[in-house]
């Protein structure tokens, strides 16, 4: 007995360990997500504590069932995305109307493989570059915010260098734990008044209405099915794990689909913190491994638990200083999608094409530059393409 509870011991830690990472290191992503598509304080709280509650039921559910260490994650890209788009015609229930229009799309993805394939067909340098571009304005966010507010940056930014050179794994964790003293001592120097700590559900009814489904909900569910349950499955596959994908696609679907009610935006397969459960760092072996999913499962419980608290203080900050924490959690991430995006040499100027529109940030009709970016980046592959086909094609002979 004392030998079982000591083998279990390792990947309990770790599980702890990539829960509270993943929180971490992405929790401002999400906040400034939410709140740029028009949540409330509260409501963007309510959403934070469905997604944490969504990732935590699918991955007990997925990890007793299966014994197999997958781990569930809110869509940091999709967060972003979030971001960039602003808020949508029809406000915060057209927001949310879209959030559920995702959701949906991941259930039929379960039920009709054939829409995975579609998404899967999408040239990655495009893909990447789309991802790319709705990353950029919220990378800008640290040195806007530090030419504004030095004194409250400088601390954070020179804590994730450190760390950076240290232990990379830890950087943005730790810029995010800086943070919340830098808020801590602003608050204490400035006052503040009363404060949420009480986690609160704000149920929306949401609406539905073309430019947010078009413009938010199909982008968001590419950018997920593109940026995290593709990548979720590869990390898995590399450490001798298959994912079970019609039942992990119908969880996550389904955990979209409720959370949105609450303001919760994408439930997907994680990428990174799975290779921190799938990984003999975990256990060294692979039949314990699912231990560290099932105790994130549980921990994730706990951080909904105090997420309310989390965002209360965060809200009652000064502006910016989630976005420098975001900015800096996501250039890791950028510095991968324009790599993808441009480092083959065949299809560069399509990517480039989807970049510079999806970076622009300009909407046309009500929908957002991430779906007019894919789009014209589809366009001109399909032209170069085209035109590509045609100058290879031998030529009649006249007949003579």
């Amino acid at each position: 007995m004392q030998e079982q509870t000591s083998t279990n011991v390792q990947p309990v830690l770790a599980g702890v360990m990539l829960a509270l990472v993943g929180f971490a290191s992405s929790f401002a992503v999400v906040l400034a997500g939410l709140r740029a598509v028009g949540a409330s304080p509260a409501q963007a709280a309510s959403g934070l504590l469905a997604l944490c509650l969504a990732q935590a039921l699918g991955i007990l559910w997925l990890t007793w069932r299966h014994r197999l260490p997958l781990v569930l994650a809110w869509s940091t890209p999709g967060a972003a995305l979030l971001v960039s788009s602003g808020a949508v015609d029809g406000g915060w229930p057209a927001a949310v109307g879209a959030f559920v229009v995702c959701g949906g799309l991941i259930l039929l993805t379960a039920l009709w493989p054939r829409l995975g394939d579609l998404i899967a067909a999408i040239p990655g340098p495009i893909a990447q570059a789309m991802l790319a571009g709705v990353l950029l304005s919220i990378c800008l966010e640290p040195v806007r915010v530090f030419a504004d507010r030095p004194g409250l940056v400088a601390p954070v930014l020179v804590v994730w260098v450190v760390l950076l050179r240290l232990r990379p794994t830890f950087a943005v964790a730790g810029a995010f734990v800086t943070t919340m003293v830098v808020i801590a001592a602003y608050l204490v120097d400035h006052g503040a008044g009363p404060l949420a700590l009480a986690p609160t559900v704000d149920w929306v009814a949401p609406s539905f209405s073309w430019q947010a489904v078009v413009g938010l909900g199909v982008p968001l569910y590419v950018v997920t099915m593109a940026s995290q349950n593709v990548p979720g499955v590869a990390v898995l596959a590399t450490f001798g794990f298959t994912v079970p994908w019609r039942e992990a696609m119908t969880v996550t679907g389904a955990g979209t689909v409720a959370g949105a009610f609450a303001g919760g935006h994408a439930v997907n397969l994680a990428a990174i913190t799975a290779a921190m459960a799938a990984s003999p760092e975990a256990h060294p072996d692979p039949d314990r491994r699912w231990i560290a999913a099932h105790t994130a499962g549980w921990t994730y419980v706990v951080l909904a638990v105090v997420s309310t608290a989390l965002v209360s203080v965060v809200a009652a900050a000064p502006d910016g200083l989630v976005e420098v924490v975001a900015g800096l959690a996501l250039l890791g991430t950028l510095g991968g999608a324009l790599k993808g995006a441009t480092s083959a040499e065949t299809g560069r100027e399509p990517a480039v094409v989807t970049f510079v529109v999806a970076a622009s940030g300009v909407a046309f009709v009500g929908i957002g530059a991430a779906f007019w970016g894919l789009v014209a980046g589809l366009v001109v592959h399909a032209v170069l393409s085209g035109l590509a086909g045609l100058a290879g094609r031998p030529r009649a002979t006249p007949a003579g």
